[in-house]
């Protein structure tokens, strides 16, 4: 039976939907198959909260099979549309290996009777309760959403008088979260609470964000019933994060400038327009959302033509509303939690996995995962042992979007430390523009960085066979890839990752010139993580050497099953060629055969198997047709390629046919891990292979290496 859990709560605007994202994320690290279902929902359109949830989700279920009754069938007939989610729910449970539900959003209703509701729901579908409490209240916002703060007794109160409902009606407790709660006050309000509920119930305290209440760009549009003048389209999903109302001179309003705000400006004062303009485009000032013309004037004609020569990206919206007004609507406005919104994604996450027990959590839904590892799952783990990792990381292309973007997730989840090489200014500035939240990088200009002349130095040294001179090397050194490699090198990184804007080659001939193989090792090599449905598999070479000999060839199978058990795949090698054990012969077949007993010879204690088909190294019953006995042959974990065309070929196939989640490459054999990302990379890529490589930078701070 699937692992269920009901989130509901005793009012509106707690901001449940950023509750439920944060437990199915943490459910996924031990249910393959994740499902979300809604017992109440409005009619006339898809429901926006349960949208975002099953984009998350790993159940293979329909919008419909997620979905129970309506709020129209609740009113009409309560007992009829109990049936019907209790009907909906059970057969959405059998797809599924935990479920979250989430309960309505009292907007329908009046409060007590909902919470009332909702307790009858969780009591029929046996689904323990997280009863969510709002740290702030429900009066008018103060600013950009921000409602006054709840006390510790306030939010006791509201604990016991949600606990009454719910067992007014048989629902059981699982555990309380507080959110949106008074950041310096956490650990007082996790104890009144908990104090007001049942002994050993778990009380969590998730703090006040402000950005996650913040309004996008495109909503202040919205709230002032303004349009976009000017400026990037693109920046209209930054966050709004506060008001100025730039009411006095020019000289006045530069110095109350604030990062990410929202600054008013009446659209006849066009001196006032140009200094800010002027500003967001200076390194020396903060960088801001967008500025809002209000009260419908023109601008004159030499003052649009002198912003068209500043060509800003910085949005300008114009509204007929009065100066009051136009304040007053922004500083109501919500941002909503979308899909299109990644740094609150980003920080839903973050601040859930900081705050909150998830293995409590499981533990007390008794989750368990079986024998079965998803890639969401790989994902999970992966992200958990980098965080662990604490590395630092450099990523050399500080002018790409994409590594900006990324750089902002992984500093938001803790995944590692960054150094972003690029001119500090632009960076900076291109970051703010985009809403990334990339203040705790460390970024270094190469160019200007006093590293570079200890840099050349050391590497005019090591190229002195070579003939480099001082001189060449400084020029050297002034390219990313050979500052961030020279990092590395000298223990300023643990490991590097480049390729997004840069070759392969470029990538990996500095590592190659600067930090070499690891010792016994005689090639640089590459495998693949291909995440199928049910199970993690390893492909190697299958990006770097196009015909290595029996001897790199055992060298790849080597450090390829040693990356494996790196990231918790158990290592069962298949040497693949096109024949099977001793059935074929040919230069082909003999360089596999050979191979495969060098790493015997030299590795006793792994599992191997070679030549062999991949048929039989994954069909357990081509298995025992063709090699019965092996311990490998329908078992393999690990596939060994005999030449980079065969490799390359195959994942690239089993990527597409199957599904498959393809991670890498991750480059193997370096002294200390550099990786590669293709130039096509998303961001996702980028997370993925910056969080393998700090796994790879803490197994050789343990010494796995």
């Amino acid at each position: 039976m699937a692992a269920t859990i009901y989130l509901t709560s005793a009012e509106g605007r707690t901001g449940k939907s950023a509750v439920a994202l944060g437990v199915l994320d943490a459910l996924l690290a031990d249910a393959p198959r994740v499902g979300v279902f809604r017992p109440l929902i409005r009619s006339g359109g898809r429901d926006r909260v349960l949208e975002l949830l099953r984009s998350r989700a790993t159940a293979d279920a329909p919008y419909e099979a997620c979905v129970g009754v309506s709020y129209e069938d609740a009113h009409a007939d309560p007992e009829a549309a109990m049936v019907r989610i209790v009907a909906a729910y059970r057969a959405l449970r059998e797809r599924c290996d935990a479920v979250v539900i989430v309960g309505s959003d009292f907007t329908d209703v009046a409060a007590p009777t909902e919470l009332a509701f909702n307790a009858r729901v969780a009591a029929n579908l046996d689904a323990p309760v997280l009863l969510v409490l709002g740290g702030r209240s429900n009066e008018e916002a103060e600013h950009l959403g921000r409602q006054p703060a709840r006390s510790p007794e306030e939010l006791a109160q509201l604990a016991e008088l949600g606990l009454a409902e719910l067992r007014a009606e048989h629902a059981t407790v699982l555990a309380a979260l507080v959110n949106r709660a008074e950041p310096e006050r956490l650990a007082e309000i996790e104890a009144a609470v908990a104090a007001a509920l049942p002994a050993q119930t778990p009380v969590w305290a998730i703090p006040e964000e402000p950005l996650l209440v913040a309004p996008p760009v495109s909503g202040v549009i919205e709230a002032v019933g303004g349009r976009l003048v000017r400026g990037d389209e693109e920046l209209l999903a930054r966050e709004v994060r506060d008001v100025v109302v730039a009411g006095m001179s020019m000289e006045h309003v530069l110095p109350r400038l604030l990062e990410g705000s929202a600054v008013v400006i009446a659209a006849d004062r066009a001196e006032t327009l140009l200094a800010v303009t002027m500003a967001h485009e200076a390194p020396t000032f903060p960088t801001i959302a967008a500025v809002v013309l209000n009260g419908g004037f023109e601008l004159p004609p030499d003052v649009e033509r002198l912003l068209d020569g500043i060509d800003s990206t910085l949005p300008v919206v114009r509204t007929p509303l009065g100066t009051f007004d136009t304040a007053r609507r922004i500083s109501q406005a919500r941002g909503l939690l979308t899909e299109e919104s990644p740094a609150k994604f980003d920080t839903v996450l973050a601040l859930f996995a900081q705050h909150v027990d998830g293995g409590l959590l499981r533990e007390r839904l008794r989750l368990h995962r079986g024998g079965v590892r998803t890639p969401v799952m790989f994902a999970y783990e992966l992200f958990e042992r980098a965080a662990e990792a604490d590395a630092r990381i450099v990523l050399p292309e500080g002018h790409d979007d994409r590594i900006l973007r990324a750089a902002s997730t992984l500093l938001a989840r803790g995944t590692a430390r960054l150094t972003i090489l690029g001119d500090e200014a632009a960076v900076r500035k291109r970051g703010g523009e985009l809403g990334l939240a990339i203040d705790a990088a460390q970024v270094i200009d190469p160019a200007t960085s006093e590293l570079r002349e200890r840099f050349a130095a050391e590497y005019a040294r090591l190229r002195a066979h070579k003939g480099v001179t001082l001189e060449q090397a400084r020029d050297v050194m002034a390219d990313g890839s050979y500052f961030g490699t020279m990092m590395v090198h000298l223990g300023l990184a643990d490991g590097m990752v480049s390729g997004a804007a840069n070759t392969t080659a470029h990538t990996i001939r500095p590592s190659l010139e600067i930090i070499k193989t690891r010792p016994g090792v005689s090639v640089v090599s590459s495998v693949f993580f291909m995440a199928l449905a049910d199970r993690v598999l390893v492909y190697g070479d299958c990006a770097v050497n196009p015909d290595p000999s029996a001897e790199q060839l055992a060298d790849i199978a080597v450090s390829s099953a040693e990356t494996a058990a790196r990231f918790g795949v158990e290592a069962r090698i298949a040497m693949l060629s096109y024949s099977t054990g001793e059935s074929g012969a040919g230069a082909d077949v003999d360089k596999v055969r050979e191979a495969t007993a060098l790493v015997r010879a030299a590795r006793p204690d792994l599992l191997i198997e070679g030549p062999i088909q991949y048929d039989a190294a994954s069909d357990p019953a081509v298995a025992a047709a063709k090699l019965p006995g092996s311990e490998v042959a329908g078992r393999a974990t690990v596939f060994i390629f005999p030449d980079l065309n065969t490799g390359n070929n195959t994942y690239k196939a089993v990527q597409r046919s199957a599904g498959a989640v393809a991670v890498g490459p991750v480059l193997q054999g370096l002294a200390k891990p550099v990786n590669d990302l293709s130039r096509g990379a998303s961001v996702e890529d980028i997370l993925n292979t910056v969080a393998i490589t700090a796994v790879q930078a803490g197994a050789q701070d343990g010494g796995a290496e």
